[in-house]
């Protein structure tokens, strides 16, 4: 299906057919949900023997009785563990509660409020900015956009952040104080940036604003699906340039083990790591600590992380397998949209053609299937092509997933068929 070299008359046949194969859609009245990327109940049952793997034994190696008060920057074990998923020295980590994204809170809220390492709060700057490569990850979007920090955005490209573009608004904006990053298997691109691009972003703090900081957010660091991809360590990169004060990174094992109950991690700089405490000390007496023995007594090395990292790959990997096979099998000879094969990660990036992706929401939704709001990969809702959909196959069963592409590759056609034949008068 050519639609751009289609004539009227082919449109209108087109249309009324999948008009009405739409409606027979709707007749079934389906309820599935492609919105979010969250583990399958599969994939949760991998961690399962977190349940009394502790056999009343809550000491940690170093002899800390978990069960009490203390530890803010977490035990030395859950530290080793964040450390090796980030690949850093643990003494640089803080191992903290399930929820990296309420990390990445803190740290804007610390940057914004009080200032890193002693340089001037964000919130005295008369228009505090973060460059925002697109499309990317909406909740870091809704931080920026609760606080009032302007989003500039950035086109991704097949080895990262278009960095000519970040140098540039850099050069041109000194209130730019920070850049959402997700470096492998970006969300929802499933780029992994190059070494390239790693460097000329660890050079960033050479020339930005004193408290200008990378946001690292490795959240699929280990979420390969086959083979085994490389990230290069923005931390050598940074110690090389000595700019480790510009850089923060994130990670946690929230689609590893348990999703609600899991640990996140926090590296940085002794200068932002001291920063960041500072703002701890007033807020927690310290994490779960019982919680972060369980999950080093499950992963006592990082070949075990590995290997339960092979299981959630075996489970997930059909799944992407499904979605591209039905992009590739009904869009594939066709002018409707492009689409990226990701390697790992969670999420699958579609581009409809320019002004339909809002209609192919609407109508999926209205036959049953969940997607999420179009133009949530850019700041502020606000896809200007209003092209990109994200597409999260981890959740649901793999039949289920079967007929939610088949809805989605459906209604893809007819919205883009509809658009052009109102564009054609």
């Amino acid at each position: 299906m050519y639609i751009d070299s289609a004539s009227r008359e082919q449109l209108v046949e087109w249309e009324e057919a999948l008009s009405a194969q739409y409606r027979r859609v709707c007749d079934h009245q389906l309820s599935l949900d492609l919105t979010r990327g969250k583990p399958s109940a599969a994939q949760l049952h991998l961690a399962d023997s977190l349940d009394g793997i502790l056999n009343d034994d809550y000491r940690a190696s170093d002899g800390t009785d978990t069960r009490n008060y203390g530890g803010l920057t977490g035990l030395a074990c859950a530290r080793e563990l964040g450390a090796d998923i980030l690949q850093v020295p643990s003494a640089e980590v803080i191992a903290a509660g399930n929820s990296s994204l309420t990390l990445m809170y803190h740290a804007v809220l610390t940057g914004y409020l009080f200032g890193f390492a002693g340089h001037t709060p964000w919130r005295k700057l008369t228009a505090p900015k973060f460059l925002c490569p697109v499309p990317g990850y909406d909740r870091h979007f809704a931080i920026c956009a609760q606080l009032g920090i302007g989003m500039v955005t950035i086109p991704m490209t097949a080895t990262g952040p278009d960095m000519a573009a970040v140098e540039a608004a850099i050069k041109d904006d000194r209130e730019i104080v920070g850049i959402w990053c997700v470096p492998k298997f970006s969300n929802p691109t499933g780029v992994t940036y190059s070494m390239e691009t790693v460097e000329r972003m660890a050079r960033l703090g050479q020339s930005s604003h004193p408290g200008f900081r990378i946001f690292w957010d490795n959240a699929y660091a280990i979420h390969d699906l086959g083979r085994q991809v490389n990230l290069p360590n923005i931390r050598t990169a940074a110690l090389e340039y000595d700019t480790l004060d510009s850089v923060l990174q994130f990670a946690s094992t929230s689609k590893i083990t348990h999703a609600g109950s899991g640990v996140a991690f926090v590296s940085a700089s002794p200068a932002n790591l001291a920063s960041l405490k500072k703002q701890m000390e007033v807020m927690t007496i310290g994490p779960d600590k019982v919680n972060q023995l369980r999950h080093s007594r499950l992963f006592p090395e990082f070949t075990r992380l590995k290997e339960h990292m092979k299981r959630h790959a075996e489970i997930l990997k059909p799944k992407f397998e499904c979605v591209l096979q039905q992009l590739e099998s009904h869009l594939g000879d066709s002018d409707l949209g492009a689409w990226e094969a990701p390697e790992g990660g969670y999420f699958v990036s579609f581009n409809t053609r320019p002004g339909c992706a809002a209609a192919v929401v609407e109508l999926a939704a209205d036959a049953g299937v969940k997607l999420t709001p179009a133009g949530a990969t850019f700041p502020y809702g606000e896809d200007p092509q209003d092209r990109n959909i994200r597409i999260a196959p981890s959740f649901p069963p793999l039949e289920e997933l079967d007929t939610a592409m088949s809805v989605l590759v459906l209604c893809i056609k007819l919205a883009s068929v509809r658009r052009q034949l109102t564009a054609s008068g």
